[in-house]
């Protein structure tokens, strides 16, 4: 089921690259970029967080904070954002809950085998809670500027 705008985000609580804990909660009061890539450190995944990491500066001014999910375990997490110096959090959600409480959980086909993986997927949250903007099936290098725009950046 696909989040809508106004919708209260699904409250959650993973570990990051760092092996904290981190909750959506953390951040009441503050704007979040939550967004789900499918696997860390292949070529759309790896555009994604370097375009974010390079818009830090303007999101950060903008008062959002970044946080990445995928079902990578905290160890890939942790490599991926080392090797490309990534300045904000990656969250390991290894069984999906996350995911699929998001709606970005789904079936996908590749060479005729159908298997489930991450929908690359991005949801603005506002200082409420709720989703001030989504957007499924995101191009990598269009994430952050979507964000940005929909901030009136």
């Amino acid at each position: 089921m696909k989040l809508e705008k106004n919708a209260e985000a699904p409250a959650f609580t993973l570990l990051d690259h760092e092996g904290r804990t981190v909750g959506l909660k953390d951040f009441a009061g503050s704007k979040v970029l939550v967004y789900f890539y499918p696997k860390a450190d292949t070529p759309g995944c790896t555009a994604q967080a370097c375009s974010l990491r390079d818009a830090w500066g303007e999101l950060k001014q903008a008062g959002v904070t970044v946080l990445g999910i995928s079902p990578d375990p905290v160890a890939k997490q942790k490599k991926f954002a080392d090797k490309y110096g990534l300045n904000f959090a990656l969250l390991a959600d290894e069984d999906h809950a996350v995911a699929e409480a998001y709606g970005v959980w789904t079936e996908k086909s590749m060479y005729g085998k159908k298997y489930f993986g991450i929908l690359r997927s991005s949801f603005l949250i506002g200082e409420d809670g709720r989703i001030i903007e989504t957007w499924y099936k995101v191009q990598p290098a269009e994430t952050a500027p979507k964000a940005l725009a929909a901030l009136g950046q």
